[in-house]
């Protein structure tokens, strides 16, 4: 396994619309399996394949105290079982440093492909359920910062393409 390299807003291929998963072999195996290894090494609860450069509709996810229960879904279909608004504070790999209040569905269904893929679904709610729609919308090209005001994004915006060009700038010896 070996990690991969996590886009960062406003990267432009974050907002590149992810294609269907045609079939689960060993190639998209072995990507799922660095996805996770990436999204440990991150720190991270979940991390869906456009924030690796991966334009294919699949995530991972692992929202256990001890990082022992990975999730995989490939190709996931999410349906709203409680429009109640849920407020959270969600971060992003994606957006370093930064978190937010943003609404999502109380509670979803999914529908998608494990690592072999088989069909599962699973009923999501609390924290799972606002991860899943977190990852999904990354599928979709859409970051948690597009709930916010266009003021508060445009400040993560410069904030974090200040830092991007310091870290590429020499430093003086």
């Amino acid at each position: 396994m070996s990690l991969m390299t996590i886009l960062e807003f406003p990267d432009p291929r974050l907002r590149k619309v992810a294609a269907p998963v045609a079939v689960v072999d060993d190639s998209i195996r072995e990507i799922l399996d660095n996805m996770i290894e990436t999204m440990y090494d991150a720190e991270g609860i979940g991390l869906a394949a456009t924030q690796v450069n991966v334009h294919k509709r699949m995530l991972v996810m692992d929202i256990s105290e001890d990082h022992a229960e990975p999730m995989i879904f490939v190709n996931p279909e999410i349906t709203v079982l409680d429009p109640e608004p849920m407020g959270y504070e969600e971060g992003c790999l994606s957006v370093p440093g930064y978190y937010e209040m943003v609404t999502r569905h109380r509670k979803v269904l999914i529908k998608a492909l494990d690592r072999n893929g088989d069909p599962f679904e699973i009923e999501a709610e609390g924290i799972l359920a606002v991860c899943i729609q977190h990852e999904i919308d990354h599928l979709d090209g859409k970051l948690f910062v597009d709930y916010l005001s266009a003021l508060k994004r445009q400040r993560i915006k410069s904030k974090l393409e200040k830092e991007h060009r310091q870290q590429k700038s020499p430093t003086p010896a």
